[in-house]
């Protein structure tokens, strides 16, 4: 998947910028897209505009791929907040793998609000986070402030270490080598995470609540609290 995406975005010139966006929005906001490789192909591309095949400048592919990024998570954080219990009553799906499911809530459980950021970094959970948030109320406004930062931190620091990097002419010479090298070392913290999933199993299906109350939480708890008053 990885060296036929490089392919396509050596072949394509500058429309490559367009299908390196398209394929970063897929893996953050179409759950089906939870295999694509966002790290090596961000990583790849940023080597690839060093070496002046990408003939785009780093900033526009920065800008278009921080976009696709955040836009991509908003989608999931919608069909999470739309979803709410039902995420995990029917077992998981083929499109949308309990697992994956439990991984990223476990995740979300762990760091909190946070996560948002910090899974932009670990493959899977990265496309699942945004779902498990939504589920779990996560105001909308914190989520956004956490996504957009997110992801300005996950596609700029991606694309500038390939851009510093395909400087080196090992580097330059071997991108497909490196390349599934960087795909390798990004799937160890998903695998710690997955295995972490499955040893918290048995729990209650339904949403959990982040380290932080939301609003709706804290209105109703006064409510109950002046009502037997």
């Amino acid at each position: 998947m990885t060296s036929t995406l490089t392919s396509v975005l050596t072949d394509l010139g500058p429309l490559a910028v367009l299908v390196l966006a398209a394929v970063i929005f897929a893996e953050t906001g179409l759950l089906i897209g939870f295999f694509l490789p966002g790290d090596s192909l961000l990583f790849t591309a940023g080597v690839l505009v060093a070496s002046h095949v990408l003939p785009v400048p780093l900033v526009v592919v920065v800008l278009a791929s921080w976009v696709a990024a955040a836009l991509g998570d908003q989608l999931a954080y919608r069909i999470g907040a739309g979803l709410g219990g039902r995420l995990y009553a029917k077992g998981g799906s083929r499109w949308m793998p309990l697992r994956h499911v439990e991984a990223a809530r476990d995740f979300f459980d762990r760091h909190g609000h946070k996560a948002v950021v910090l899974a932009r970094f670990v493959p899977l959970v990265r496309t699942f986070t945004p779902v498990v948030a939504g589920a779990a109320q996560m105001p909308r406004r914190r989520f956004t402030a956490y996504n957009v930062a997110g992801g300005l931190l996950w596609t700029a620091s991606m694309l500038v270490g390939g851009y510093f990097l395909g400087g080196i002419p090992f580097i330059a010479a071997h991108v497909e080598m490196v390349t599934l090298a960087i795909v390798g070392l990004s799937l160890v913290p998903a695998g710690i995470a997955l295995l972490r999933a499955r040893r918290s199993g048995g729990r209650p299906a339904g949403p959990t609540a982040t380290s932080e109350p939301t609003s709706d939480q804290v209105d109703g708890g006064l409510a109950e609290e002046s009502s037997r008053a």
